[in-house]
């Protein structure tokens, strides 16, 4: 797939997307976030948005929002609830007092938003689109820029420098397979993710990975006819070139595939061992 790098961003620095989008990058990078989150702050017309405050460990990231946004801070949108996004809420939160927002069914149980949004809700101009696949509580929001763009905050749905990681019980494969059909129905001009840098003409990306995944599926289901077997076996036979450090997280996507083969009749398991049906 056609993905992208950048060179390593300033720490603390606001980065100017476009106007009215700036960019901070958390230090936390590290091979499932490359160089880091990508905070946004966003110049609307219910005043200073920021989205995604980053992990809880990176106490200058919350400093560089503070002073690059003045302390006034409209509300915190909040993308999924994974720790290298939400992390950073409550210190931001108690600086600002700024309210939080996300969506209704929190996947966590310290995280409950302030503002619940449901699919096709709206904040701040933007429309929120609910996309579970790689969390079963993520939005993607959609802005109208002021350049007259189609943007698309896409977080850690599709990101430009890698696919994502589908991890049960959170992530679900079926769903993410639904998410990534619901963009490609859109038209948007530009995608600015969790990770990395930002993405033009996305669509071509989003069905490179719907049928990667569709291609990855298929070799799961060819590699059970050759009989039972778990999911670092799966994983071993099917990613043999992959970074060590990245095999674990191949194990759970694999592990998703198959519970949505399993959901759909296509596989079925005995203890850790998995079959062709």
């Amino acid at each position: 797939m056609p993905f992208l790098t950048e060179p390593e961003p300033e720490r603390g620095a606001s980065l100017a997307v476009m106007p009215g989008i700036r960019r901070i990058v958390a230090n936390n990078p590290g091979p499932m976030t490359y160089f880091g989150t990508n905070t946004y702050l966003l110049d609307t017309a219910d005043g200073l948005v920021v989205l995604d405050p980053g992990p809880a460990d990176d106490h200058q990231h919350v400093g560089a929002i503070l002073r690059h946004s003045g302390g006034q801070i409209a509300m915190i949108l909040v993308s999924h609830t994974h720790h290298d996004h939400v992390g950073a809420v409550p210190a931001l939160q108690q600086a600002t007092g700024a309210p939080t927002v996300g969506f209704r069914n929190s996947a966590i149980a310290d995280f409950d938003p302030d503002v619940k949004l449901d699919h096709g809700g709206s904040v701040a101009g933007m429309l929120a689109l609910h996309t579970p696949g790689h969390a079963s509580d993520h939005l993607c929001f959609a802005l109208p820029a002021a350049n007259g763009e189609r943007v698309l905050f896409s977080a850690d749905h599709v990101m430009s420098w890698s696919t994502s990681i589908v991890s049960p019980p959170g992530g679900d494969m079926a769903d993410y397979f639904a998410s990534l059909k619901l963009l490609l129905g859109r038209e948007d001009d530009l995608y600015l993710p969790g990770h990395g840098p930002p993405l033009r003409e996305p669509q071509a990306l989003v069905r490179e990975m719907l049928t990667h995944r569709m291609i990855r599926e298929q070799a799961i289901a060819k590699k059970l006819k050759d009989g039972a077997l778990d999911t670092y076996a799966i994983m071993d036979a099917l990613y043999s070139q992959l970074n060590a450090r990245l095999r674990k997280a191949a194990e759970r996507n694999v592990l998703a595939h198959l519970l949505k083969m399993e959901a759909e009749g296509k596989a079925i398991r005995d203890g850790e061992l998995w079959r062709a049906t």
